[in-house]
């Protein structure tokens, strides 16, 4: 069974930087698809970034447009970890992180457990 386990979240000022990490368990593949979705209160989950598995040697790097060219995403395959580099915080930003995982392309999302970011002005 597959388990997606987060750490990185915390308070930060506007402006400031966090670095989410998410460390997969029980799968043997890479994935099709991993990655990140926020959710704000009271909304759906929505996609942040993901990496998306297009051959054994190709990945594309998938960016809502709000967080473009502020976040980066950037996976270690050996230790099937998956890492959310945020910089340039806004407090708009500030919502509950889930790293999300789709072994093949037909798979439904794993989720993680969540973690808080909440960005102060």
């Amino acid at each position: 069974q597959v388990q997606l386990v987060e750490s990185g979240g915390g308070l930060v000022q506007a402006g400031g930087s966090l670095r989410l990490s998410c460390a997969a368990s029980g799968t043997s593949v890479i994935p099709y698809e991993l990655g990140w979705h926020r959710q704000f209160p009271g909304k759906a989950r929505e996609k942040v970034a993901r990496i998306l598995r297009l051959d054994t040697s190709t990945d594309y790097l998938d960016y809502d447009h709000s967080v473009k060219g502020r976040f980066t995403i950037s996976r270690d395959k050996p230790k099937n970890t998956v890492y959310l580099q945020m910089n340039s915080l806004k407090p708009e930003d500030t919502a509950v992180y889930y790293c999300a995982l789709r072994e093949y392309y037909y798979s439904a999302h794993t989720w993680g457990q969540g973690t808080q970011v909440t960005v102060s002005s």
